[in-house]
């Protein structure tokens, strides 16, 4: 029998992976609060409810795609009360560590299994079922979900118990937050020494500079025609989604005694960036940032 799932939170991510669950067979009870969100679900096919509560009806597997900590705990506890004993809890979500390990807790007290699941793979992995989930719950739990997860992506990595997928997660993006700024200053500094974009992209793409900011991402237009930056830097991967990420991981670090001076930098400069007026632009197009930096 297909299990039926609520799906909380149909944004640029959620309202894609939502989509992919109703193109693998699940039927999907969805809810979100923005008009766009919503209209874009019932053109996926995705059954439109007027609250979250409302999604759970008939539902055996929960799964939350919200902006933050705080949301996610909020949703979890107003609706913990209302699911059945066994029900599959997952959060989607990029959050802190303990408030993922505080929505693990609420979901055991109810007798529920739980994951945290937080993605890779951006807005067009999203849309095109290739994410990567990273993740952190009991082997039963994930026993359970992964045909589900894999129904939305390409990769599903148990990185250990509870919080374990956020705090992958958390140390992956500071590490593409730190190559991405230096891929940029990069460029800069090529384009200061008379380096066409093509032939840096040609040997940094194909030697040790190699990465993802640079082969996927790459923050000028021209060598990766899919990148943000052939589209004006649309996002993507939106500045300020990037900056909350990178506060993230500072707060990590500080809980837990860990250095990272480079993270730390890598923060200021988005941080400054999002000041600017910028977080709403691709990431990587901090580059015209450091090209007025340097001007």
């Amino acid at each position: 029998m297909v299990e039926t799932i609520a799906f909380i939170g149909l944004g640029n991510m959620g309202g894609p992976m939502a989509a992919n669950l109703v193109k693998a067979g699940y039927p999907v009870r969805g809810f979100d609060l923005a008009e766009p969100a919503r209209d874009a679900a019932t053109a996926s096919g995705i059954t439109l409810c007027d609250s979250a509560a409302q999604t759970l009806t008939g539902a055996s597997i929960v799964i939350t795609m919200l902006p933050a900590g705080h949301h996610v705990l909020s949703v979890w506890s107003d609706i913990i009360k209302n699911v059945d004993k066994g029900t599959l809890m997952i959060d989607c979500s990029t959050i802190d560590v303990d408030s993922a390990r505080n929505c693990h807790a609420l979901a055991n007290r109810a007798s529920c299994l739980s994951l945290d699941a937080p993605v890779s793979g951006g807005t067009a992995g999203a849309s095109a079922g290739t994410l990567t989930f990273m993740v952190g719950g009991e082997e039963d739990a994930l026993t359970r979900g992964r045909a589900v997860l894999e129904s939305m992506g390409r990769r599903v990595v148990h990185c250990g118990s509870a919080g374990a997928g956020q705090a992958a997660k958390i140390c992956n993006n500071m590490i593409l937050g730190i190559t991405m700024a230096g891929v940029c200053e990069a460029f800069v500094l090529g384009e200061k020494l008379g380096l066409s974009h093509q032939a840096l992209f040609d040997v940094a793409s194909t030697s040790s500079g190699q990465c993802w900011a640079i082969s996927t991402n790459c923050p000028v237009p021209g060598p990766v025609p899919t990148s943000p930056a052939n589209r004006d830097y649309k996002p993507g991967f939106a500045a300020a989604l990037m900056l909350k990420d990178m506060r993230l991981s500072q707060e990590a670090a500080k809980s837990t005694g860990a250095t990272t001076a480079l993270g730390a930098h890598a923060t200021q400069l988005y941080e400054l960036f999002d000041q600017l007026g910028h977080g709403g632009e691709d990431f990587s197009s901090i580059i015209n940032h450091m090209r007025h930096q340097s001007a």
